[in-house]
């Protein structure tokens, strides 16, 4: 009988993930307020690391302090931090061989802002913020000042940023690397034309808004490691008339796989408080469907896909290669185990919680093996 197509083993350029599952970047605002990671990183990842999934993706790491989304999150733009994030790579390792990526983001307008659970609001100078950057000036509500357009000089400084935090996360033994292009950020910034007003090489028409994202993305694959993969995470839609749509990301699919794209990332909207999407179970896979139908590009699906049956389905039927499944994961990080005794398939687990595998469920644990006196 031949396994579930969620847990056949999938490669993206040289590196081997033993099946479809995908932890997806989230979010931790648990760094020390200088983007060095801490213990909660450790815990974290290292919780997420024995769930059996086939790849965990580090949270939108920041390549410069102005790009963070909060006083509090990660960050890849000094040596500092990478020591602080390698000291945290290398106590997973020690459990895991679970293959380890990181997204790297730069939070455009929606930076400077608080943590979440303190109200997400964009901070003033006195509460800690600092000044924004995007394309345009284009704020991102009429209740907030407009960030700062960037220049020349700013643009080689950002796309310079995310080359050093690209070549640390290789020091670092990082084995893949996921632009954030997602969710309102910079790299979005310059593709959507709400948010791209310039009447540069980079602005105007949807070559020119190409050109800023694709120009990261050249850069850093000429300095990450051959074989390594590099993908972007992107929003396929804005949710917003006169936006970023669909058609365009398969065009932006297409020149990425031409410049040796290894996967993309498919997610939706967070570039505008007026987006509306009619959420429910997978209202995101028809996005990844078509993307991975008209360009070829490995496929990673997102967006409230929470048991296995409908994760299984989505990769069975060719909708896209990798499931992505974050907040589930969050909830029940053992949710790989799981998926795999509800389909009859076998996953990875450490030696300590081999005899946690209920009865009834066969031989749910790779290469387990148990014997008591």
């Amino acid at each position: 009988m031949s396994a579930p197509a969620l847990f056949t083993p999938y490669s993206l350029g040289d590196l081997r993930l033993p099946n479809r599952i995908v932890i997806p970047p989230m979010c931790q605002y648990s760094a020390d307020g200088h983007g060095n990671a801490t213990d909660w990183h450790l815990i974290h990842l290292g919780s997420l690391a024995l769930s059996g999934a086939g790849l965990l993706i580090i949270e939108a790491t920041a390549v410069e302090p102005e790009g963070r989304i909060s006083p509090d999150d990660l960050g890849l733009w000094s040596e500092a931090n990478a020591a602080a994030l390698g000291k945290v790579i290398e106590g997973v390792r020690h459990h895991s061989a679970m293959p380890l990526a990181i997204q790297l983001a730069h939070a455009g307008r929606k930076a400077s802002s608080a943590v979440p659970w303190a109200g997400g609001q964009l901070l003033s100078a006195e509460q800690g913020g600092w000044p924004c950057v995007a394309p345009s000036a284009v704020p991102y509500s009429d209740a907030e000042p407009a960030p700062l357009a960037l220049d020349a000089d700013g643009l080689v400084r950002v796309r310079d940023a995310f080359v050093a935090a690209a070549r640390r996360a290789a020091a670092i033994g990082l084995d893949c690397i996921e632009l954030h292009g997602a969710h309102g950020y910079l790299l979005h910034e310059f593709l959507s034309p709400i948010t791209n007003r310039r009447a540069d090489a980079y602005g105007g028409n949807l070559e020119n808004r190409l050109r800023f994202p694709l120009e990261v993305f050249d850069a850093v694959r000429a300095v990450f490691p051959a074989g390594k993969p590099v993908g972007m995470r992107i929003s396929a839609t804005d949710g917003v008339d006169g936006g970023w749509d669909l058609d365009q990301s398969v065009a932006l699919a297409h020149a990425l796989k031409a410049r040796g794209c290894d996967f993309i990332h498919v997610s939706s909207g967070g570039l505008s408080p007026l987006q509306k999407f009619a959420l429910g179970p997978g209202y995101q896979v028809p996005y990844a469907a078509r993307i991975r139908a008209e360009s070829g590009l490995p496929t990673i699906a997102v967006g409230l896909i929470t048991d296995a049956e409908q994760a299984e389905a989505i990769v069975a039927d060719g909708q896209a290669d990798l499931v992505g499944v974050a907040r589930s994961m969050m909830y029940d990080p053992h949710w790989p185990w799981h998926a795999a005794a509800r389909l009859g398939a076998q996953v990875e687990a450490p030696r300590q919680y081999w005899r946690s595998a209920p009865r009834g469920v066969g031989d749910l644990f790779v290469g387990a093996k148990i014997g008591m006196r």
